[in-house]
């Protein structure tokens, strides 16, 4: 079995550094040969360029835009009449995305719009969320780039978003039908909102193209006090041979190097 593949997710670690250059180094010196971020706009996609170039990292995974935080938005991929945003913001993205040599994108839906019931609308959004992925798929695929699409849990993170389980996103994935869309797998999500997680990483595992990690319910490292058993996890995803990117998108409890135990005996055990 080969062992996994673990990527820092910047906008979670090393935010005891200020700018994610310097993080992508920090990164870099704690062994990491991989990094993941959400938003980079704030920053300068050359010199997030020359960091990555200077560290040798991968950039394997960066977010499409929110919208306008500060007016409720968490994406806009299934949000509609915001069509023309969306791609605006995809655009946005694959400028950072060529100048990190990074191929998947997280194309975020959204949140049910203010005011409106999530059973009244369900099938307008998943209709514009469907159209709007077939859109990012073909752009997408002049460059090498996949999709991914992630469910959120709607108890503990984010009550409005429109995406929150495994079982809706496959249904969409097949509707879109192109192969450069596929799931990304949040465990933390994924076990409050469904739980089951072994028999639904074996069912949707041809469908996954990216994992993220972090314990339930507090969303710190995977070592933490909590439900999950990640020693368990992991050895399920390595039998099953996948052969992506498992992101740390966690809270650390204490430093982020302190968090960092699990993986370096992770790391070790499977030299």
């Amino acid at each position: 079995m080969a062992p996994l593949r673990f990527c820092a997710n910047l906008s979670w670690l090393f935010t005891e550094l200020p700018d994610v250059s310097q993080r992508m180094f920090a990164a870099a010196a704690a062994g990491f040969q991989a990094v993941e971020a959400a938003w980079l706009y704030d920053s300068d996609p050359e010199e997030l360029r020359r960091a990555r170039e200077a560290t040798g990292l991968q950039v394997v995974l960066i977010n499409t835009p929110p919208g306008d935080l500060k007016a409720g938005d968490l994406g806009l991929g299934a949000v509609p009449g915001r069509e023309a945003e969306f791609k605006q913001g995809l655009d946005q993205t694959l400028k950072f995305a060529k100048a990190l040599d990074c191929k998947r994108i997280h194309l975020m839906a959204g949140r049910v719009p203010a005011g409106a019931r999530r059973s009244d609308v369900a099938k307008e959004m998943e209709a514009v969320f469907v159209r709007n992925l077939g859109y990012a798929a073909d752009l997408l695929a002049q460059d090498g780039m996949v999709g991914l699409i992630e469910p959120i849990n709607t108890r503990l993170t984010d009550p409005g978003y429109f995406l929150d389980s495994p079982h809706q996103a496959a249904a969409i994935l097949q509707q879109v039908g192109k192969t450069n869309i596929k799931l990304q797998m949040d465990v933390f999500h994924w076990q409050i909102m469904d739980g089951n997680l072994t028999q639904n990483i074996k069912t949707y595992l041809p469908l996954i193209g990216h994992v993220q990690v972090a314990q339930v319910p507090g969303r710190n490292q995977p070592d933490s006090a909590g439900e999950l058993n990640y020693d368990y996890i992991f050895t399920v995803l390595e039998e099953l041979g996948y052969r992506g990117y498992v992101g740390c998108e966690y809270k650390p409890r204490g430093s982020t190097l302190e968090s960092l135990a699990w993986l370096q005996d992770y790391w070790s055990a499977r030299k």
